[in-house]
């Protein structure tokens, strides 16, 4: 028998199921891959909003990527929600001599809900780009992580460039921020190779946790040893399979269709 790969996801608990590392245990395991999970924010969460939210210790962190890498083994990371500054550098320095692939989701917001983006943040969000393989911004995160404002295709490619370049790290910049009925993902090298999607928006308010499924997904096709554009492929293509059959759940923003995609996905 052929062993699933194993991935293990850093990131919050959204108690609703939508988003976080519910969403990354759902998106690894469509995907054939075994999810192990490093928690880091609890949270009292659902389509409305957080209501509670209790920030991990560092050391329990660091510990339950220790017991899984010890036994288990890993042979790719998803970092989505750390919920406070304070654990990023430790966290880099952990995962500095690890040679698997790492997909960073670099999430700013905190468990009080509130941007993280000061600049001892931003300084960190930049180490663990350096020991990340792929970065995964959204419009907003680009444009706090390259301290631009953007507001075209053309500016956000421009400026996932030099990210890309000064960190050293492979830059998924993703356009759904942008004003257009059409979205344009970019992928950038730091050799300057660039590779682009462009597909129709979809039109629902269930889109809970499409950062989070986008990044584990990632994150098992390279683990699976995808090459990081065909991985990118297929974490495209699995999100839009669980936007559209999103069940509509909640009375809010709800969250992906994982249980009901598979007539949307191969």
């Amino acid at each position: 028998m052929t062993k699933p790969a194993r991935i293990l996801a850093i990131a919050g608990s959204d108690s609703g199921g939508g988003a976080g590392l519910q969403a990354d245990i759902k998106t690894i395991t469509n995907l054939g891959g075994h999810a192990m999970t490093a928690v880091t924010v609890i949270t009292a969460q659902n389509t409305l909003g957080v209501q509670e939210s209790e920030t991990v210790s560092i050391n329990i962190v660091l510990a339950q990527i220790d017991s899984v890498e010890s036994d288990i083994g890993i042979d790719a990371i998803k970092i989505g929600m750390l919920g406070s500054s304070d654990l990023i550098g430790p966290l880099a320095q952990r995962l500095a001599h690890l040679e698997v692939p790492i997909v960073f989701d670099p999430v700013m917001v905190a468990t009080s809900g509130s941007m993280l983006a000061d600049e001892a943040t931003i300084a960190g969000f930049h180490a663990l780009m350096r020991v990340a393989t792929i970065t995964t911004p959204n419009l907003t995160e680009l444009a706090r992580l390259t301290s631009s404002q953007l507001s075209s295709t053309y500016e956000m490619e421009r400026e996932a460039r030099r990210l890309s370049r000064d960190s050293n790290c492979m830059i998924l910049a993703k356009g759904g921020h942008l004003e257009s009925d059409l979205i344009t993902d970019i992928f950038v090298q730091p050799d300057g190779k660039v590779d682009r999607w462009k597909a129709g928006r979809i039109e629902t308010q269930n889109n809970h946790g499409t950062g989070c499924a986008l990044s584990s997904a990632l994150a098992t096709g390279l683990g699976q040893g995808l090459a990081p554009v065909d991985a990118i492929s297929q974490a495209r293509g699995f999100v839009r399979a669980a936007l559209i059959a999103a069940p509509e759940l909640g009375q809010g923003n709800g969250p992906l269709g994982f249980a009901t995609m598979r007539e949307y996905w191969p």
